[in-house]
């Protein structure tokens, strides 16, 4: 097992690559963007860095020469001829051969484009802009980079003893919360933490940790290369940028309105079983149910990803009863802002009435809250989101009016097509 708080010391005398490879993503990103390579390759569309956490003065924290070096070096990387192996032929959801012959010949050729980095009041705005194939790649990378430099800028004057300390404390949480979940009955849950972990060994580390702790009832990573290295399943399916993106391209109201079905029809050519999952809170989980066509009814599950998770829940087995589907035979993943009372409460509430899955992520790859002075590490909420579509500005609703994005002439638009109404904000965790 690596010394993770050695590696840590040692980041203080040279620079350590974070990302070393374009599969350091998420699963559900070479999903999505197979699909967009083959259905929307030529969109122009630009991703922006967005902190909502903005007590978190980013530029002040991290220094802009480090963060270009670690930028440029994910700009030099390529598929190894191992990565391409593994996502040639490797089952992924009981499917081999997920990727076509002619994605990944797209993928094996692939360097991430240019990035456009300046510094405003304190924080740093970042964008990537190019072919929608190519500067999706950049979200996790990103994301990944900041929030690890952030780490490294906190963890720089401690000592040797310092850093083993504050290891062992983090692992000591980490494990108590893999005991707390033991007791779950058919407990199922995935790693979902990469965009705003810790650190990448962190992560490694507290995969094998779920792995030996957890055994079958861990199900996997949604980090590509922790799964090939550690041999277990890749877990992802899709993400709001589908939505979003082909919503900002509507031409009219009636499109906008048709456009999260149009996404799911297409993601319906390509997959089924549990890659059929339903994201339904980007423009409102009650609109998105009372408007969703006959044939979504039939798919495996959705995830719940904004809003009080209960009442997302709740509203998708009352709309499988009215859609004549047994809802015991469908898939609820949670995974918004989750912890371990949480995970413990939903799954309580839920058990026996659906089949319950848990996405875990922040606090389960970045959770130093209260271990070092001034809780200098607790996690915060730093996103990267499709902003624009061919000059067009792209909406996002949720669940949750705090996680809202786009002008606010276009998300009264948008509320009025989707007739979303009075919403109750809840603070975002991470």
């Amino acid at each position: 097992m690596v010394d993770i708080a050695t590696r840590v010391y040692n980041h203080k005398w040279k620079i350590d690559p974070i990302i070393r490879s374009l599969i350091d993503t998420d699963f559900y990103k070479l999903l999505m963007c197979q699909s967009i390579f083959r259905n929307r390759p030529d969109t122009t569309v630009t991703f922006s860095l967005i902190n909502r956490s903005r007590d978190i003065r980013l530029a002040e924290l991290i220094d802009e020469g480090e963060l270009r070096e670690q930028l440029d070096h994910v700009r030099g990387l390529s598929l190894t001829r191992g990565e391409s192996t593994w996502l040639r032929g490797n089952t992924f959801y009981g499917k081999r051969q997920m990727f076509r012959p002619d994605f990944m010949a797209f993928l094996e050729r692939l360097r991430l484009p240019a990035y456009h980095l300046e510094k405003h009041d304190g924080q740093y705005r970042l964008t990537f802009e190019g072919a929608w194939p190519e500067v999706m790649l950049w979200e996790i990378p990103a994301l990944a980079i900041l929030m690890e430099l952030r780490s490294r800028a906190v963890l720089r004057d401690m000592g040797r003893f310092e850093l083993q300390v504050l290891y062992a404390r983090a692992m000591t949480r980490l494990w108590e919360k893999i005991e707390a979940l033991r007791v779950l009955p058919d407990l199922r849950i995935a790693d979902f933490g990469t965009r705003r972990r810790h650190s990448f060994l962190w992560q490694d580390w507290a995969v094998q940790a779920m792995i030996e702790g957890l055994g079958e009832r861990f199900t996997g990573t949604s980090n590509c290369l922790i799964a090939q290295r550690r041999d277990i399943e890749a877990i992802g399916t899709n993400a709001h940028e589908l939505p979003m993106v082909h919503a900002a391209l509507a031409d009219d109201d009636d499109a906008l309105r048709r456009a999260p079905y149009d996404v799911l029809a297409d993601w319906q050519e390509e997959h089924d079983g549990n890659l059929r999952i339903i994201l339904p809170d980007t423009y409102g989980t009650a609109g998105f149910l009372a408007g969703a066509p006959d044939w979504l009814a039939s798919w495996t599950g959705v995830r719940i990803d904004s809003g009080a998770p209960e009442a997302g829940a709740e509203a998708a087995i009352r709309w499988w009863q009215e859609r004549g589907e047994n809802p015991r035979d469908k898939l609820v993943i949670f995974s918004d802002g989750l912890d371990v009372d949480r995970i413990i409460a939903l799954h309580r509430r839920f058990h026996g009435r659906v089949r319950v899955s848990f996405g875990w992520g922040t606090l389960l790859t970045n959770d130093f809250r209260g271990l070092v002075r001034n809780d200098g590490l607790a996690p915060f909420s730093l996103v990267c989101k499709a902003v624009a579509a061919n000059g067009r500005p792209t909406v996002k609703l949720s669940d949750n009016p705090e996680k809202a994005t786009g002008p606010a002439d276009e998300i009264a638009r948008y509320k009025r097509v989707f007739g979303v109404g009075q919403q109750q904000p809840m603070q975002v965790v991470v």
